[in-house]
This record gives C-alpha cells, sequence and structure tokens, in this order.
C-alpha cells in the first residue's frame, strides 16, 4: 500500500509538472515583454506578436508533453531559454522596432544556445524525439521571424527561407510519402545552421553586400530541401 501511494504521489507530481511548466515558461515569457516594454517600448502590435506567442508555445508544448506522456527534462529548459528569447524577438519584429542592437543580441543568444542544448542532451542522456522536434520549431520560427525583418530591406524574396520548411510541412499534408524518415545528414544540419547565422549578419547591417550572402544562404536551402524531396520520392517509388 505504502508503494502504491509513493507511486500515485509520483504520478501527479509528473502530471502537474507536464501540465504547469510550460505555463510557467509562459508567464517568464510575459515577464520578458514587459522588460522590453520598459527598456525600449512595445506597441500593439509588439505585444499581441509576444502574447500570442507565448499562448501558442504553451498550448502545444504541454499538449507534445501529455501525447508523449513525458515531462521537460534539461535539455528541453534550455531550449525553452532559447525560445524566450524567439518571443523577444518576434515581439520587436512585429512592433517595427528600430532597436537592431538588441534584435541582433537576442537572435544570436538564442542560436548560440543551439549549440548548448545538444552538449547537455549528450551529456545527461536526455535526448528525446519531443525534445528534438521542440528544438526544429524553435529554430524554424526564428528563421521565419528574422526573414521576415530581413525582407523589409531585401525584399519579399527573402520571406522563401523562413516560409520553405513551413511549405513542405503543408505539402506533406497533401502528399504523405513527404512524411517519411529522411536518413541522418550533416550537409542538412550545416545549411540549416546557416541560415540563421546568415540572417542575423543581414539585420546587422555590419557586413557589405549582405543580400548576396542571403541569397547564397537561400540556394544552399533549396538545394538542400531539393535533396531530401527527391530522396523521399525515390524511397516512396520503392516502396511501391
Amino acid at each position: 500500500m505504502t508503494t502504491l501511494q509513493h507511486s500515485t504521489a509520483a504520478s501527479v507530481r509528473e502530471a502537474w509538472r507536464s501540465n504547469a511548466e510550460p505555463a510557467l515558461w509562459a508567464g517568464v515569457q510575459v515577464l520578458l515583454l514587459g522588460v522590453l516594454e520598459c527598456a525600449v517600448g512595445l506597441g500593439p502590435l509588439g505585444w499581441v506578436a509576444g502574447l500570442g506567442y507565448a499562448l501558442a508555445t504553451q498550448v502545444l508544448l504541454s499538449g507534445a508533453v501529455q501525447a508523449h506522456a513525458g515531462v521537460l527534462g534539461p535539455v528541453d529548459r534550455v531550449t525553452l531559454a532559447r525560445g524566450l528569447l524567439v518571443g523577444g524577438v518576434t515581439a520587436l519584429v512585429a512592433d517595427g522596432s528600430a532597436e537592431t542592437a538588441l534584435v541582433v543580441g537576442m537572435a544570436s543568444v538564442a542560436l548560440a544556445l543551439d549549440f548548448v542544448d545538444g552538449q547537455v542532451a549528450r551529456r545527461t542522456g536526455t535526448a528525446s524525439p519531443l525534445g528534438a522536434r521542440f528544438d526544429m520549431e524553435v529554430d524554424a520560427f526564428l528563421i521565419l521571424v528574422l526573414s521576415v525583418h530581413v525582407a523589409a530591406a531585401f525584399g519579399p524574396w527573402v520571406l522563401v527561407m523562413g516560409a520553405l520548411r513551413y511549405a513542405f510541412v503543408a505539402a506533406s499534408w497533401v502528399w504523405g510519402w513527404l512524411r517519411g524518415a529522411l536518413p541522418p545528414s550533416h550537409a542538412r544540419k550545416v545549411v540549416a545552421a546557416v541560415q540563421g547565422i546568415v540572417l542575423v549578419v543581414a539585420v546587422s547591417g555590419l557586413v557589405p553586400h549582405a543580400a548576396v550572402l542571403v541569397g547564397l544562404a537561400l540556394a544552399a536551402l533549396v538545394w538542400s530541401f531539393g535533396r531530401d524531396i527527391t530522396w523521399l520520392w525515390r524511397s516512396a517509388s520503392v516502396s511501391v
């Protein structure tokens, strides 16, 4: 009976953590928006974007944790910290903020922490499919937000960089073979990492001819997606 009681109590604690922790992080996101308000000011669009991001992250993450019957681990908390910074960048970009240094700084730290969470996952043995998906979604959304910011200066073609991954996901709802498992690829990881770095460089305005760098990064991304789509199509054709 004691064992059962301890087991039940532990289950309740784990369930509480799986539901409450994402909500607590959403609260921290709101606090960060308040700090930005005090520091540089946020208009209505910034607040709407930031609060919408916080709410969407909380809802989606809570649902994912419950669906996988798991709890957030050390590596997920690093990714959540990255997500807070991405939420701040989202608010600033949506608000049309002229605080370039702040956008660059927050985005740079978010990108740098992407390397940290990989180290944490390996050292703690807490890597999981949920954590990997969460990490990828944070990266994808940061690239989307930065592409919106850079597109204001270089033209709407930059939006392709941020929208391509979401277009791929949407296409997979129609063509199921696009949901197939891809083999590991170092080139894919490098190309993905380059996107954020190049966009931050473009936002900074410190490098001449940054549009050329963005164009090359976009070309590499199109190549990477094209290669993966070709592989999935051939794999699906063979299996049929």
